[in-house]
């Protein structure tokens, strides 16, 4: 691999990490999405998307799209029991709506 490869891995890690930072569209608790419980993440993603004004869908597709969002971006750096607890917190974000 080389350098130009590295750091064009290093500017894409960084990105993904400002978008879920730096959202307009929603403002997260600080490190929501590695909280260990579910139900807790779900509860916080929907009061995070019930109280924006930014949000350019309706409140249960912001914080969907937000969960998949960090879910597909974390990739292999993310821990198996990690996934499953944010899968499950998408089963208790479709509850809580």
């Amino acid at each position: 691999m080389t350098a130009k490869n590295t750091s064009a891995m290093s500017s894409t890690s960084k990105w993904s990490a400002k978008v879920t930072q730096e959202s307009h569209a929603l403002t997260l608790e600080e490190g929501v999405f590695t909280w260990k419980d579910p139900k807790k993440i779900a509860m916080s993603l929907k009061a995070s998307a019930d109280a924006s004004t930014e949000r350019k869908s309706q409140p249960f597709r912001s914080a969907m799209s937000m969960l998949a969002f960090y879910i597909n971006r974390a990739g292999t750096n993310l821990s198996d029991e990690q996934r499953q607890i944010l899968e499950q917190a998408k089963l208790e974000l479709r509850k809580l709506y």
